[in-house]
C-alpha cells in the first residue's frame, strides 16, 4: 500500500529527490547511509546547500526563508531527505531556537540571528535537562539572577548533544524561584558557548560514541537583550520548542531507509539453505513492520495537517511515541538479520572480513535506545496523551 499523490505533489516529489540526490555530495550521503559518523564541516555543507535553495526551513516564515508548501509536501521533503540520506537541517536550529525565535523574538533578534540560523553559521545546542530535571524539566534549578544590564547564570545541564561543536546555547533558567507554580518561574537566555564560566564535558555513550555533553555555568553573565521574549514565560516558548522538534521526530523516511537496508541485506544472508528474506517469520516481522510504519506515516500527515496554524498539535506526541518505537524495532530487526557477524561492531576495517553495514548494526542498536528518550521520554508522552488528547 502506497499513498497516492496527485500529479502535482509527485512532481514535486521528483523534485526533491532529484535535488538531494544530485546536489548534496554523494560521500556525505554515504556516510549517512552507512551510520558512520558525520563531521561537523560536512553538516555545515549540506545545510548551507539546503539554505541556497530555500530547502533548509520552509516550515519557518517566508521572510525568514519559509515556503509557501502544503504539510503534505513539507511531509514530501523531510521523507525524501531521509530517503535519500542527507543530514537533515540540524534540528537545534531549523525545528527548535528558529521557530521560537520567529514567533517569540523581537525584531532585532530576528534579525540578529534567523539568516546565521538558517545558514548555519551559528551553530545552536539546547540547554534543557539537568541531573534531576529531565522529563520533569520543569523542575530545573539553573538560576539566573539580574543583575545591572545582565544575568548571572549558574547551574549545570546535562545530555547537551553535539554541544562541542556549538557556537550559541538556548537555555532555560530559573529566574523567579518564589513563583507560585514552578513552570512560571522559568525564562529562557541565549549565549554563545565561549562565555567566561562555560565548562563543556563529553559524556561516552553506550556505543563508544562522544555525541552528548554536561555544561556547566559559574557566574556567566548574559546581557539582558539576550532574553528570548518575556521574562518567566520561558515555559510556553519550550513547551511551544518541543512540539515543533516533536512533529518531526518521527522521522518516517529514514525507517523506511533502515527497512529497505534490512530486506537487501536479508536476502545475501543464508539460513537453513536459502535466503534469510524468504523465511517466512523474516518477512511476516519486516511487513508487519512496514505496515506500522504506514500507519505511522498516515498520522503524521494528519498531525500536519491540523497544525496549519502554526502551533503545535497535542498529537505530535503520538508521532514521538510511535516514531521512536518503529525506529528501535527497525534496528533491532537489522542486528537479528547480521546475527553472530554483529558481535565484530567494534572492529577496525583492516582487523576483519565482516561487512561494514553487519559492523555498524549493534553500535546503532545501542544510540537508538535514547529515542525513547529525548524530546520527552515516552512515559511523559503516554501522559501527554492520556490528558489532552483522550481526556483521561
Amino acid at each position: 500500500m502506497q499513498l497516492h499523490l496527485s500529479p502535482e505533489d509527485q512532481a514535486f516529489r521528483d523534485e526533491m529527490r532529484t535535488f538531494f540526490t544530485t546536489q548534496i555530495s554523494q560521500s556525505i550521503r554515504d556516510d549517512v547511509a552507512a551510520h558512520r559518523e558525520v563531521t561537523k564541516e560536512s553538516y555545515v555543507e549540506a545545510q548551507r546547500i539546503l539554505n541556497a535553495a530555500g530547502l533548509a526551513v520552509p516550515h519557518w516564515p517566508a521572510e525568514w526563508g519559509g515556503r509557501d508548501w502544503t504539510p503534505l509536501q513539507r511531509h514530501i521533503w523531510r521523507e525524501e531527505m531521509q530517503l535519500a540520506a542527507v543530514p537533515e537541517p540540524l534540528a537545534f536550529n531549523a525545528s527548535m531556537i528558529g521557530p521560537v525565535i520567529a514567533a517569540f523574538g523581537n525584531q532585532e533578534q530576528k534579525e540578529r540571528f534567523l539568516p546565521a540560523t538558517a545558514n548555519l553559521d551559528i551553530w545552536w545546542c539546547q540547554g534543557f535537562s539537568e541531573p534531576d530535571a529531565g522529563s520533569d524539566l520543569a523542575s530545573l534549578r539553573t538560576a539566573a539572577v539580574r543583575d545591572g544590564e545582565d544575568w548571572v547564570v549558574n547551574g549545570q545541564k546535562t545530555w547537551t548533544t553535539l554541544g562541542q561543536y556549538a557556537d550559541w546555547i538556548f537555555c532555560l533558567v530559573r529566574t523567579d524561584p518564589t513563583a507560585e507554580k514552578k513552570q512560571r518561574g522559568i525564562s529562557l537566555l541565549v549565549f554563545p558557548m565561549d562565555t567566561p564560566g562555560v565548562t563543556l564535558r563529553p559524556i561516552e555513550l553506550l556505543d563508544g560514541g562522544f555525541e552528548v555533553n554536561e555544561v556547566f555555568f559559574e557566574d556567566v553573565r548574559v546581557p539582558a537583550e539576550n532574553l528570548i521574549g518575556e521574562e518567566n514565560r520561558g515555559w510556553d516558548y519550550a513547551k511551544f520548542l518541543l512540539g515543533n522538534e516533536r512533529v518531526g521526530i518521527a522521522r518516517v523516511g529514514a525507517t523506511k531507509r533502515m527497512i529497505a537496508d534490512a530486506k537487501e541485506h536479508a536476502a545475501q544472508i543464508s539460513s537453513g539453505g536459502r535466503p534469510l528474506i524468504e523465511d517466512p517469520s523474516m518477512r511476516t516481522r519486516i511487513t508487519e513492520l512496514e505496515n506500522e510504519l504506514l500507519a505511522l506515516e498516515l498520522t503524521a500527515l494528519r498531525v500536519v495537517s491540523n497544525s496549519s496554524d502554526g502551533k503545535p498539535n497535542p498529537a505530535s506526541s503520538v508521532l514521538k511515541l510511535r516514531g521512536s518505537e518503529l525506529q528501535q524495532a527497525a534496528t533491532e530487526l537489522l542486528v537479528d538479520i547480521a546475527g553472530p557477524l554483529s558481535l565484530a561492531s567494534f572492529a577496525d576495517d583492516d582487523a576483519t572480513d565482516v561487512p561494514e553495514w553487519a559492523r555498524s548494526t549493534t553500535p546503532e542498536y545501542l544510540n537508538y535506545r535514547k529515542v525513547s528518550i529525548y524530546g520527552g521520554s515516552n512515559e511523559v508522552q503516554r501522559t501527554i496523551i492520556a490528558g489532552t488528547i483522550l481526556g483521561l
